[in-house]
């Protein structure tokens, strides 16, 4: 009986460490493509921005080795219970039924797991939502089947990003159905805060090498951000089933210099400096706000000494009259 469990911990250690080797191998074989997915590719695409880096590190420190534990557990588990109680190795079946300390391991165990998860997820969520200042605002609207984009800090009005017909994809040497003709253009290492909504049904904009993933609902705004560590183009995709067209809607971003970029907004008709003028009106607007009170105040009071006479003036008069 020693031996034959001694043996199942062999099979399972050995099959453990098998399919790490696997996993690692087969993804060491695969060269994974920046902003795009790779061919024969098993792994998350590879990070682009701060928010990604946090989501890999979750999934593969957190959640795959959680997840291949369970699984090696449950098939060794299997395995041993058909070895060792068949009816050939045991043919006087046990007469219980309930275990009261494995009924209360297999409940407080997973909740333990669940919360472990937890902590680690709800901080990745907190990172999502705590947006550094931005340096520039892009409105993205999802409409049945396309893109609308907006920079209301540069003063670019929508214009729409429709999929790259397969002919023109083909010979630009860019990927069919995810290429873009009107790309989102944003500077490198700038803060992006993108604004999501959609016009008719419900979207979703995602971009995995950013970690994007935001429901583009009609009638409300989402918020989400990005910051691009490298210029390069990424693409994405709706995510959110919305219509005979779903998958005819992709999201292209192209990361650039800032000179590129004032270049390419100046080309739009919008104004390159819009952000910066913005931010300096918004930090001198209190300044300019007291100077206009303190005049209002000194010509207020200006007026009232016009009006009235001082009142020294009062008794004299009445003198003069008596």
């Amino acid at each position: 009986m020693k031996s034959s469990l001694q043996g199942m911990r062999t099979l399972a250690a050995g099959a453990a460490a098998g399919a790490t080797m696997a996993f690692w191998g087969v993804q060491a074989l695969a060269q994974d493509l920046i902003g795009q997915p790779t061919p024969k590719g098993i792994a998350l695409q590879p990070a682009a921005a701060p928010l990604k880096y946090d989501a890999i590190w979750f999934h593969d420190w957190i959640l795959m080795p959680i997840i291949t534990i369970i699984t090696l557990f449950v098939a060794a588990l299997l395995i041993w219970v058909v070895v060792r109680y068949n009816a050939r190795s045991n043919p006087v079946p046990a007469k219980f039924s309930h275990n009261t300390t494995i009924e209360v391991v297999w409940t407080l165990v997973p909740v333990l797991i669940l919360v472990f998860i937890a902590i680690f997820s709800f901080r990745l969520l907190f990172t999502y939502h705590d947006m550094p200042r931005p340096d520039l605002t892009v409105k993205a609207v999802g409409y049945q089947w396309y893109w609308g984009y907006e920079y209301p800090d540069h003063e670019v009005g929508e214009f729409i990003s429709n999929m790259l017909p397969e002919e023109e994809a083909r010979a630009a040497g860019v990927p069919y159905l995810l290429a873009a003709n009107e790309p989102m253009v944003v500077p490198v290492g700038k803060t992006v805060r993108v604004l999501v909504t959609a016009a008719d049904v419900i979207h979703s904009f995602a971009l995995p090498a950013f970690g994007l993933k935001t429901d583009a609902i009609p009638g409300r705004v989402n918020e989400t951000w990005f910051t691009a560590e490298r210029e390069g183009v990424y693409y994405g995709q709706c995510s959110e089933l919305c219509g005979v067209d779903h998958a005819y809607m992709p999201i292209e971003i192209r990361v650039v210099s800032q000179a590129a970029f004032d270049a390419w907004i100046a080309g739009k008709g919008g104004n390159p400096a819009g952000l910066a003028a913005s931010t300096e009106a918004e930090a001198t607007a209190p300044a300019i706000d007291q100077t206009a009170t303190d005049a209002s105040a000194t010509e207020g009071e200006t007026e009232d000494a016009a009006v009235s006479p001082p009142e020294t003036a009062a008794p004299a008069a009445a003198a003069a009259a008596n």
